[in-house]
């Protein structure tokens, strides 16, 4: 697929469990019958939400890989970012940090997405949150304008992910940081699982090299980077058998390779 094949597969795919207004399982971002084709489901080993603060059943659509606001350091008053927000959740979970002082901007580049969590937070009522159809590596806001970035289950399908990175530089104030959870890889990913559609929308083929990942964000310029939870991710054994060969397999069983939920903040200077 080439760049603009997999945001059109990402979108399709979003908007769709969007339109469905149903909330999917809280453990993974494909956990609806058949939404891997053959594979069957993917554990993202994602946190329940149900115990958080601020946390709108609503809003929640089971697609993130952690819980990015746990590690966020968010302060009262803070403004904050939630790169592809979906529904709302994680935007929910924020406000009730920040409080009534603080705003909460959620973007996203689904319509359908942006329109579920306008009506939600229509229904909560609360006039510090917004929602905001665009793509974000190509954000429509200022220079420095927030304190916290952050995002869950999104970066890894964004295709260039150096823009997406040096946006999140762009948008925040110097001294602010970003905190995400994403979907990573121990090591480059055979082609053959890297270029079906479905995995990739679904979070697992896409993910980026850790190395690269963070290579990526040290030279956007973000200082005092830091990991703060790495979860494996369980791969369904048929799907690996339709992708990878045998040495590819063992592999993959043995730990060398595979994919993994992690969570990464990183500080903007203040210079």
């Amino acid at each position: 697929m080439n760049d603009k094949e997999k945001k059109a597969a990402v979108k399709e795919k979003y908007s769709g469990i969007a339109r469905q207004s149903l909330p999917m399982d809280n453990s993974s971002c494909c956990d609806t019958p058949g939404c891997c084709g053959e594979g069957g489901n993917i554990s993202m080993s994602a946190t329940d939400y149900h115990e958080e603060n601020g946390y709108n059943a609503d809003a929640d659509l089971g697609l993130g890989c952690g819980v990015p606001t746990r590690a966020a350091n968010i302060k009262a008053g803070d403004r904050v970012l939630d790169l592809g927000s979906g529904a709302g959740s994680d935007c929910f979970v924020v406000r009730s940090i920040t409080g009534s002082s603080g705003h909460v901007t959620g973007i996203d580049f689904s319509e359908e997405m942006v329109e579920k969590a306008r009506h939600n937070v229509r229904k909560a009522g609360f006039d510090n949150m917004n929602f905001m159809l665009g793509d974000i590596d190509n954000m429509p806001f200022k220079d420095n304008q927030f304190d916290v970035v952050i995002s869950n289950c999104v970066l890894n399908l964004v295709p260039d992910k150096e823009k997406a990175i040096s946006e999140i530089m762009r948008v925040l104030k110097p001294g602010g940081h970003f905190c995400i959870s994403d979907v990573l890889s121990k090591a480059e990913l055979p082609e053959s699982l890297r270029s079906d559609a479905e995995l990739y929308a679904s979070c697992v083929s896409g993910a980026p090299v850790v190395s690269d990942y963070l290579s990526t964000i040290d030279q956007a310029g973000f200082e005092q980077t830091e990991i703060h939870k790495k979860t494996p991710i369980s791969i369904p054994e048929n799907i690996l058998k339709k992708h990878l060969d045998d040495e590819q397999l063992q592999a993959f069983r043995s730990g060398k390779n595979g994919v993994f939920s992690v969570t990464i903040s990183g500080t903007k200077p203040t210079v």
